[in-house]
């Protein structure tokens, strides 16, 4: 046997480094045999089980499945990434734009209503009822329970037409009890009996109604804000894709280098690069998110459970309220920087498709398919 016949025979026993050749009998893909390769000084190492383990695949079949497997788990890694970062910024805009402003209408409205009876009350008391002035307090909170619930109706879908005709109820009787009749002890106090009836009476007075209303609405943030079962499988589908890719990637670079004696493709390198960010930075985000929404629904608790605690002095509750309320807003409004990472990973989940094909497809262009 030549040289030449031997030194092919080794070559077919690497597992096809010297086989996979052109018509012309040169190697499609040059090997640049390293001293370590050689002698293989480390056997155990991981590059050399590697190596082992991908000895029986020729070279081009083995770079032709890693760009098929790229592929895949990029666009796996991708949609499931995007649809999962999507899912949690609707979340943040929903709580944001509808529920928490929701609730705290209802808790504002709750102590508009009860600070104009306890003003009323507090006029007739003091005996100025008639005084030039007087009755303004509790005509604009009287004014702000109106003007809060024709806010909240565009905000949830809860059935308000019967808390709407008890306010405007309540609103007439105490209008009456303090204007009309202030000439009238008897007229007066009826009417003003007859609103406070219509604002605490138990179960269908307008303060019960409200209180109900309010529980299924802090039900609805919470269950707007918090992840669900299936978008936690979606997050932990897309880590374990993205992680795949990056494992794949490495393998990819290793064929090269291996098999081909090629430099670090500049593709891959980039898509590994890629891979990295894609799986560290979302989930970042994503966990600041998920914890404004946390602080903001925790905030919404207290604003319901100070609303329904206010006892005699509801103007104090509602100082709380709207201190209660900036604290909310600026929660909600820590993730609102997060729109423009999402609409990152939008581009970065097509990079990581288009790299690793760009990457494999180039070379195995080069070295193989011009060739056929």
């Amino acid at each position: 046997m030549t040289a030449t016949g031997r030194e092919r025979e080794r070559g077919l026993e690497r597992g096809g480094r010297g086989g996979n050749r052109t018509p012309l009998g040169r190697p499609a893909c040059p090997v640049r045999r390293s001293p370590a390769t050689l002698v293989r000084r480390h056997p155990y190492s991981p590059a050399a089980l590697w190596r082992d383990f991908l000895r029986p695949w020729r070279t081009r079949r083995l770079l032709e499945v890693h760009l098929l497997v790229l592929v895949l788990l990029a666009a796996v890694a991708s949609s499931a990434l995007f649809l999962s970062c999507r899912q949690v910024q609707h979340n943040a805009d929903a709580l944001a734009a509808r529920e928490a402003p929701a609730v705290q209408g209802l808790a504002a409205t709750r102590l508009a209503a009860l600070r104009a009876d306890q003003e009323v009350h507090a006029l007739v008391a003091g005996g100025l009822i008639g005084v030039a002035g007087s009755g303004e307090t509790y005509r604009s909170q009287l004014s702000a329970a109106d003007q809060g619930l024709s806010r909240i109706a565009d905000r949830t879908d809860q059935d308000l037409g019967t808390v709407k005709g008890l306010l405007a109820t309540y609103t007439d009787s105490l209008t009456l009890g303090a204007s009309l009749y202030r000439d009238q002890p008897l007229m007066r106090e009826q009417k003003l009996e007859e609103a406070h009836s219509l604002l605490t009476r138990e179960g269908v007075g307008l303060v019960p109604r409200l209180d109900a209303l309010q529980r299924v609405q802090l039900r609805h943030a919470e269950a707007t804000a918090a992840m669900g079962g299936v978008q936690r499988g979606v997050w932990w589908l897309a880590e374990c894709a993205l992680a795949a890719l990056a494992l794949t990637l490495l393998s990819a670079l290793f064929v090269l280098r291996d098999r081909c004696g090629r430099d670090w493709n500049a593709y891959l390198l980039a898509a590994f690069a890629l891979t990295v960010l894609l799986a560290v930075v979302p989930l970042m985000t994503v966990s600041a998110t998920e914890g404004g929404l946390t602080r903001a629904v925790g905030e919404l608790r207290q604003i319901t459970e100070v609303s329904r605690r206010s006892g005699p002095e509801p103007a104090d509750a509602q100082t709380h309220v709207t201190e209660r309320s900036e604290d909310v807003r600026e929660s909600t409004d820590d993730g609102a920087w997060a729109d423009r990472v999402y609409r990152a990973t939008f581009a970065g989940s097509l990079l990581a498709v288009a790299l690793p094909a760009l990457g494999l497809g180039l070379r195995l262009d080069k070295d193989y398919w011009r060739r056929l």
